[in-house]
């Protein structure tokens, strides 16, 4: 029952407009990241028409197109993300932590909007991170 009164008491938070400000900020966001890609896609990410004279310029374009790509696949995580986090406050699950079912405190979620993790699951799976890569 008490994960009832939980969800019952996020919808309520949605409809009163809790996380109105976190979601318009997603929702800018996500506009901002659309817009750059589209410019990326428009004109900037066209290396294979330069010939470079000198192999140490085109090996220098090339590590740029893959620095500009590592960065566009980030980007692209992050969209996903932002949309995800914009259907959990549209059905009521935004601001519960996915591992324990808490609430995730509104502090965080203002500094890190896409979490779907409170702090101390957060900590607790960053450590188990940090003993598997030893």
């Amino acid at each position: 029952m008490v994960g009832k009164d939980r969800k019952v008491k996020k919808e309520r938070d949605i409809k009163e407009g809790k996380y109105e400000g976190i979601k318009k900020d997603l929702e800018r966001q996500k506009a901002v990241l659309l817009a750059e890609s589209g410019e990326i896609i428009s004109g900037g990410l066209n290396p294979g028409t330069e010939n470079f004279p000198d192999m140490t310029d085109q090996a220098s374009a090339e590590t740029d197109q893959n620095f500009i790509l590592r960065l566009r696949e980030r980007e692209q995580k992050l969209l996903k993300k932002i949309d995800e986090a914009l259907e959990r406050i549209n059905n009521g699950t935004f601001g519960i932590c996915e591992s324990c079912g808490e609430e995730i405190s509104l502090k965080r979620l203002e500094a890190r909007p896409v979490t779907t993790l409170c702090i101390d699951c957060k900590t607790r799976q960053e450590a188990d991170e940090k003993i598997r890569e030893s």
